[in-house]
């Protein structure tokens, strides 16, 4: 698909994905399911509908304006006075969703959304004035480091996000291929903030993985909605089918949304013609509904795989096929973001953009899921040891009998997930788990201290990382595989 508009949604700069919630790309094609075009004849009609500022309110700013260029003790970057007025009023709205970027970070926007990039591979929102993890990118360092959806970035390399704008924030976060982000979070279930290690890289822009078994119950992973999803989950659906498919799981855990076309154009794959696949509620409280067309309700069972980090686009796929299709949500209640945004791409001659809240999507029943998400049909949680925070130990650190620490509950998780079975989970090293780490060295020819050096916890964290990536120990594939092979 040829997407001729800018995204909705901030994939900011080359490190994390968005400002705010990779929500939706609004093109001119799409102007008959969102109710706003977004083009320079915003300016024009902002006058004719008497809404630009009066001659008081123009006259407030241009005395602070002279009132900084002549008394401030510095001179003054009049170009960056200005760009903070525009933030102010976005600001202002008290909306994580509706911001301005400003020319530089515009460009980087769209370059990401239409190339790779570099990064941590994680997308992040302001709330409450925190940077919140919305979901890692699979395959990202964030997702290889274990950041999760819902951690709160305290810092980056020593320096504290607390005050900054969500643009300043991701400034830090970003960086060159290669070089170190240490991250300082705080995880529901820690008492202590934990720190997560990241090594920058490229990312992975293939949104779609598909695979089938020997059941012939298919799986299709969507990473994001990007550029061509819609395209690439088609065809690889086709291929699937053409194999004599029996059940298909569409995973969409951590993916944190996209092209709102694109989503309609995958749900309707599944969904008979003219059923509803998404409702947009504009400001006047009217909604306007987009229904499938083209496509069938599929005879064989449909699951969606969900989770805390499956959000916006996600949502408005496993809620159409949901209500729409008769398929099965499994795994655990998504984010929860139920507005839509539009970018003004075309407004200032510097190359800035706004991006702006302009509407709420719901369900095809009618449901509003903004801040409560989609309730799966079967609840299954992971195993603890998807939540927990890696080691990353410094080259001399040590955990060791009597010591107690937020690693050391890692370490101990770690252990028992893999067979070496622990008398606690709390972080207390006993010697119990002393006894758990000399079995584990012992059985991958490393020294046999029953102390978790950093090599040792290399090793561990090594293990951990291949049993979560075995497909077996996922409960939540496993139970979504079952529903799709039911006849």
């Amino acid at each position: 698909m040829q997407v001729k508009g800018r995204t909705v949604a901030m994939l900011v700069t080359l490190s994390v994905f968005a400002t705010i919630l990779v929500t939706m790309f609004v093109t001119d094609k799409l102007e008959e399911v969102v109710p706003v075009a977004a083009s320079t004849s915003v300016a024009s009609a902002a006058t004719d509908q008497g809404t630009q500022m009066t001659e008081a309110e123009l006259k407030q700013l241009n005395t602070v304006l002279d009132l900084l260029q002549t008394n401030y003790v510095t001179e003054i970057d009049r170009e960056k006075l200005i760009d903070g007025a525009i933030s102010g009023m976005m600001n202002a709205l008290d909306d994580p969703y509706s911001v301005y970027m400003e020319a530089e970070v515009a460009n980087r926007f769209s370059q990401s959304i239409e190339g790779s990039f570099s990064g941590i591979g994680a997308e992040v929102s302001l709330e409450n004035g925190q940077v919140v993890v919305v979901s890692p990118i699979k395959g990202s360092p964030a997702e290889r480091g274990g950041l999760l959806a819902k951690d709160i970035i305290l810092s980056v390399n020593g320096e504290s996000l607390a005050g900054l704008t969500l643009q300043e924030a991701v400034e830090l976060i970003r960086g060159e291929k290669g070089t170190k982000a240490k991250l300082e979070v705080m995880r529901s279930g820690h008492s202590d903030a934990i720190t997560v290690v990241l090594i920058r890289d490229d990312i992975d822009i293939e949104t779609v993985y598909s695979d089938i078994d020997e059941q012939g119950i298919g799986l299709i992973e969507i990473t994001q909605f990007s550029q061509n999803t819609s395209e690439r989950f088609a065809e690889e659906l086709a291929a699937l089918e053409d194999k004599g498919l029996k059940g298909l799981v569409i995973d969409v855990r951590n993916n944190p949304g996209g092209v709102l076309q694109d989503v309609v154009e995958i749900a309707q794959l599944m969904m008979k013609e003219g059923t509803v696949v998404v409702q947009v509620e504009g400001r006047s409280g009217k909604r306007d509904k987009t229904y499938a067309t083209g496509g069938e309700q599929k005879k064989y069972p449909i699951a969606v795989l969900t989770n805390g980090g499956s959000a916006s686009a996600s949502e408005i796929l496993a809620g159409a096929l949901q209500e729409g299709a008769g398929a099965t949500v499994v795994g655990e209640q998504t984010y929860g973001k139920g507005t839509v945004q539009v970018s003004y791409n075309q407004l200032f001659d510097d190359g800035g953009l706004i991006k702006m809240t302009i509407a709420k999507w719901l369900t095809p029943k009618g449901n509003w899921i903004n801040e409560t998400g989609v309730t799966p049909n079967i609840v299954v949680e992971p195993p603890l040891v998807y939540s927990i925070a890696r080691l990353n130990l410094n080259d001399d650190e040590e955990l060791k009998e009597d010591q107690l620490s937020e690693k050391i509950r890692s370490a101990q998780i770690m252990l028992d997930t893999l067979g070496y079975s622990v008398d606690r989970e709390d972080g207390y090293f006993s010697k119990k788990t002393s006894e758990a780490v000399r079995k584990f060295q012992k059985d991958h020819s490393l020294s046999s201290t029953g102390v978790i050096n950093k090599q040792t916890s290399a090793k561990l964290e090594e293990k951990i990382i291949a049993f979560i990536r075995d497909k077996a120990n996922d409960p939540q594939l496993q139970k979504a595989i079952e529903i799709a092979g039911r006849k």
